[in-house]
């Protein structure tokens, strides 16, 4: 869960084609002959304080390994259970064949106390799990702008690689880093909210602005999300309630990724929950801080699947993604409810927030969610050119999808969701989700999260949350609300 985020989206009725960058400045390529193009995920080290050993950290490690991403980036801040966490991530990586770093969140870290991040990047440099770039120990983090990168190296005694998350209006040089990380995974209004008339800054201009800003030696850290939905009411005291467009940005970025080839790629994120950009699995051992309201009941597990082959692809250059016979699927996403659906006698959000002030907190349905199409969209990642067939309710339509991935859409309906995949008039693959699009809201409030599924279903059951990922499912719930569902 963070206070602060970003930007991007798309949308309509048919076949999206893969698209170039959308810039309005084209953002230079960068290292087109780099043969070192890591993808990482960010990971919130914030929500897992009830890991008890390292053990609990494998099967992230061994699913974000699978689908070819190479290091987890350690978001922390300044919690007393840090270094036991940090220790447990560390030990796993080697144990799997992974890499971490850590990200250090300048929310919490002050600019001004360089020794404080120098100690931990000391104290974990030996470990066999870090990552190091150019070998250097890679460090990075979420804001941060002010700390003086020189003093960090010289208190931490080890070479860094140095690629934080700075931004270029309040750095006006990017000479004392090594890389940096662009957050913008999102369209917005340039001031954390979805785009409105006349105010669209897109993820390409953050693309652009960033490589112009770097230049052609040092890594950009181009980021990458699925969707973004949250939704605290008054219940806490981080309330807020904003939607950026989504819809097909999974997809739109991906082939956007692969035209731009940077350095690095970060999935924006693993495990925040509270955001609704995870790709990591419900079952990750993780507490509750209130997001189970809208996540219970909602994995995201496809959109790793749905990666992979983009990362393959733009680990090997490539422009387009190719897909083996065995790995062809359907990944299919959509919202639980219409925008439609009126839960305002219910929702936790109709009560004003403790803050008056507070600029990212909304009443009833999330800003920006008219930016939103009431659609289901589906990726067709075929090794070979087939008929895609996709129910919304009473909306069905088919597409000639060709080979490698493919984007699609439906208007939503009512009712059950079913697809299939066809060739020669022969069904190939067909599910019918288990999540059916309803006007009745999910634990009576308003929940923009995405429910994303596969055919065929992935391997391992039901994607559920833990009874700790649960536990603050009822606050702030209206009494006699049925929750969970």
């Amino acid at each position: 869960m963070r206070s602060f985020t970003s930007l991007l989206a798309l949308g309509l009725l048919a076949t999206v084609a893969t698209a170039a960058p959308t810039t309005r400045a084209l953002a230079r390529r960068q290292n087109e002959t780099d043969t070192d193009r890591l993808v990482f995920a960010h990971f919130m080290m914030g929500i897992v304080a009830n890991r008890a050993s390292a053990a609990d950290y494998d099967n992230d490690m061994r699913l974000a390994k699978a689908a070819g991403i190479d290091a987890f980036a350690l978001n922390i801040g300044t919690d007393a259970y840090n270094e036991k966490q940090l220790d447990y991530a560390y030990v796993s990586a080697e144990a799997n064949g992974m890499k971490v770093f850590m990200s250090f969140d300048f929310h919490y870290f002050e600019v001004g106390n360089a020794g404080a991040v120098a100690t931990l990047v000391k104290k974990f440099s030996g470990y066999t799990g870090q990552l190091k770039v150019d070998n250097k120990v890679f460090v990075s983090s979420f804001v941060g702008d002010g700390l003086n990168p020189q003093q960090l190296r010289d208190q931490a005694g080890v070479d860094i690689y140095l690629a934080p998350n700075f931004a270029p209006a309040k750095t006006a040089s990017a000479a004392p880093v090594d890389g940096a990380l662009n957050w913008m995974a999102w369209d917005s209004d340039g001031a954390n909210k979805a785009p409105k008339p006349g105010k669209n800054v897109t993820v390409g201009d953050g693309d652009a602005t960033y490589t112009q800003w770097l230049g052609a030696t040092k890594g950009y850290i181009a980021p990458i999300s699925p969707w973004f939905s949250t939704h605290y009411g008054p219940e806490v005291a981080y309330s807020k309630n904003w939607v950026f467009p989504s819809d097909l940005l999974w997809y739109t970025r991906w082939t956007q990724i692969l035209a731009l080839r940077p350095r690095f790629v970060e999935i924006l994120t693993w495990n925040d929950y509270g955001e609704s950009h995870y790709v990591g699995p419900l079952a990750s051992p993780h507490t509750d801080d209130g997001n189970s309201k809208w996540v219970h009941g909602m994995p995201h597990t496809g959109w790793l699947d749905m990666a992979a082959p983009f990362i393959a692809a733009y680990k090997a250059g490539k422009k387009t993604p190719e897909v083996a016979e065995a790995a062809e699927k359907l990944v299919y996403w959509y919202r639980p409810t219409p925008k439609t659906a009126d839960c305002d006698a219910t929702d936790t959000t109709m009560l004003p927030a403790a803050d008056p002030a507070n600029e990212n907190y909304f009443m009833g349905r999330p800003d920006g969610h008219a930016a939103l199409e009431d659609a289901v969209f589906v990726v067709a990642l075929l090794h070979s050119a087939g008929t895609v067939t996709v129910s919304s309710g009473a909306n069905t339509e088919t597409f000639e999808a060709p080979a490698g991935a493919s984007a699609w859409k439906v208007a939503m309906g009512v009712g059950k969701q079913t697809f299939k995949l066809e060739r020669g008039g022969k069904e190939v693959l067909s599910e019918t989700s288990k999540r059916d699009v309803s006007e009745t809201c999910p634990c009576g409030i308003y929940n923009f999260n995405a429910y994303v599924g596969t055919v065929p279903k992935g391997e391992g059951g039901e994607d559920e949350l833990a009874a700790e990922g649960m536990a603050a499912i009822r606050k702030g719930l209206a009494e006699g609300v049925k929750c969970p569902v």
